[in-house]
């Protein structure tokens, strides 16, 4: 069995897994099935459509603190967005309840962990990260002004619309109740053949016969641990700060070689 032809305007696979539900193994899974996959941490962090997504956030959560007026997504403006890719993980994942609207023939693979396993993980990973001040708000001045990514700005919008928060307390009172309601309205969105409940540590068997493909000869993705992805998100700061050093050094250098000329003028 091959993988479904590729349609450059068609989701095949929504998977409906948080950020820090084994997403990036997820996402590693499909692309050794033969699936065009996109995963924020198989990106470089200057090719991740920051930028498009910044505005999904302000189409989907108008109320979301920062957002510009924007009309209600339609199936085009997704696959503007996720065109040419098979399957979406991380990134795609706070938007899972649209991209069902938008693609009601694409199959969903809901991937959970318990609330009280995942909340410690995804709050120092991915909330602390783009939420705490005040490195959250340099990098983000450093990524935008200087790289042209707005990806902190980005994030704190997807994540202040999908908890249906104005600040991070609102968000960190939001969560246990947000998590489950967001499991729940998408298992009552899918029917139930279109959809796999699918648990890390199942291995190749239920995932390959429900996208009718072969099972591979190779061990089923086990990637970005904490550790791992703790290194990940720091070699990307690091990138938004050596690219940012590129720009503000020589404007120092030019500054003080012009305050020197005055003084000896």
């Amino acid at each position: 069995m091959a993988p479904m032809p590729s349609k450059s305007d068609s989701l095949q696979i929504i998977n409906a897994g948080l950020f820090r539900t084994a997403t990036k193994s997820m996402a590693l899974a499909y692309q050794i099935l033969g699936f065009k996959t996109h995963h924020g941490l198989l990106e470089k962090v200057t090719e991740t459509p920051w930028i498009q997504l910044e505005q999904a956030a302000e189409a989907t959560w108008p109320n979301a603190p920062g957002t510009r007026p924007r009309k209600p997504y339609t199936r085009g403006d997704w696959s503007a967005l996720w065109g040419g890719y098979d399957a979406v993980t991380d990134l795609a994942s706070p938007f899972a309840l649209e991209l069902i609207k938008a693609y009601p023939e694409a199959k969903v693979v809901i991937v959970q962990r318990d609330f009280d396993s995942w909340w410690p993980s995804f709050k120092a990973e991915i909330l602390d990260r783009v939420m705490l001040q005040p490195m959250a708000t340099i990098n983000g001045f450093l990524g935008l002004h200087l790289m042209g990514i707005p990806a902190v700005q980005a994030m704190r919008k997807i994540h202040f619309g999908f908890f249906g928060a104005q600040s991070r307390a609102e968000i960190l009172n939001n969560a246990k109740d947000v998590y489950e309601e967001y499991y729940a309205d998408v298992r009552a969105a899918v029917p139930a053949e279109q959809r796999l409940e699918y648990r890390v540590g199942d291995g190749w068997e239920p995932l390959c016969e429900f996208l009718k493909v072969d099972i591979p000869d190779v061990p089923f993705p086990r990637e970005n641990d904490a550790g791992e992805h703790d290194g990940e998100a720091k070699a990307r700061t690091r990138l938004i700060w050596a690219n940012g050093l590129k720009v503000v050094v020589p404007i120092l250098v030019l500054g003080l070689a012009v305050r020197i000329a005055f003084k000896r003028s």
